[in-house]
């Protein structure tokens, strides 16, 4: 059963971009997957959360977590059979316990925390919070985003996972994250 939380073997280089809510993610996906002529994962929490928000005006619960991060992995493995390039995730499995750990007062499902942390990257780009906030059904806490921001980092600190720091506009983001790209496809 917890096979479903496991990463497939691929050849391709994986990033995530990771941090908190409304700091360009998604955007940047976007941006390298089509720079990179690749596939980008979405972020499966916001069509789950959303389609639950939408039938049920119900926010996202602890028992969600486990069903987030079964879809998110399996988005993720599905794609990566797409490229034997670079493969573009919006998120991971650690954002997904960052988030619980902030929002249900530092629990984390065992399991979550498990593949969380046994899932590997070649890189993370941590998207800073110097974007404008937008407000959406989902989001909330802006008031918050510096304290998210340091849950963020702290976790990939902890965890010893390699990243870099995407600060400023669109285009100085996706430079940035290019050129760090650029270098693990020249290693591969």
């Amino acid at each position: 059963m917890e096979e479903k939380y496991k990463q497939q073997f691929s050849n391709c280089i994986k990033v995530v971009l990771f941090g908190p809510e409304s700091t360009g993610k998604t955007t940047l996906s976007r941006q390298l997957a089509r720079h990179y002529n690749s596939v980008w994962v979405p972020e499966y929490a916001r069509e789950y959360l959303q389609n639950k928000w939408n039938n049920e005006r119900k926010t996202c619960e602890p028992d969600d977590l486990l069903l987030i991060a079964a879809g998110q992995i399996k988005l993720e493995n599905e794609l990566a059979k797409k490229t034997d390039s670079v493969l573009i995730c919006d998120t991971d499995l650690l954002e997904t316990k960052v988030y619980s750990e902030a929002y249900y007062r530092g629990s984390c499902d065992p399991i979550l925390k498990k593949y969380a942390e046994e899932n590997t990257y070649n890189l993370y780009f941590l998207t800073y919070i110097d974007t404008p906030w937008e407000a959406d059904d989902l989001r909330d806490r802006p008031e918050n985003r510096e304290m998210m921001f340091e849950f963020f980092e702290n976790e990939l600190i902890k965890n010893k996972r390699p990243y870099v720091l995407l600060k400023g506009n669109k285009n100085e983001r996706l430079e940035t994250a290019v050129m760090h790209i650029n270098r693990l496809l020249e290693r591969k």
